[in-house]
């Protein structure tokens, strides 16, 4: 008899959860699976099992998977600052700003370096539209209280 067998990027999928989680619930003997060549197979049968015994899973539906976003855009941006400590304010004030985002912005990210010899602060963006428009309004809110201040 012939059964449905699932690979591990398959299960992480379905459960929503990181396939180096499901690598580790086989390591620790919680899923059972059977390595067939290089790869993890857990039959339809095990997964069953273990998605009913395993906590947190129960009964409950895995939340649906967020739209696929149709923009993704990334962005350097270099902002001329006055020294080391106008480049760490504008650093830590972008960063807490990430760190406050909205939901709707989705995955993101931001790399910031000074650049000391040019006084430069160099910001590598990456996200949806929405996300970067309201980075670059931040820095440009922020250059503009700064030249206010002087």
């Amino acid at each position: 008899m012939i059964g449905s067998f699932y690979t591990v990027d398959q299960i992480a999928e379905l459960l929503l959860i990181h396939p180096k989680t499901i690598q580790r619930y086989i390591r620790e003997g919680k899923l059972h699976a059977t390595k067939i060549g290089k790869r993890w197979r857990v039959s339809g049968h095990d997964l069953s099992r273990f998605t009913e015994d395993a906590p947190g899973l129960e009964g409950e539906k895995p939340p649906a998977a967020a739209p696929r976003e149709r923009v993704k855009a990334s962005a350097v941006v270099d902002i001329a600052v006055r020294g080391q400590t106008e480049a760490t304010r504008l650093i830590h004030g972008l960063n807490a700003a990430l760190c406050a985002k909205p939901p709707e912005y989705g995955q993101s990210s931001m790399v910031a370096q000074y650049l000391e010899p040019e006084d430069t602060v160099r910001l590598s963006l990456w996200g949806n539209a929405a996300f970067l428009a309201a980075l670059l309004d931040t820095v440009q809110a922020y250059l503009s209280a700064e030249d206010g201040e002087r």
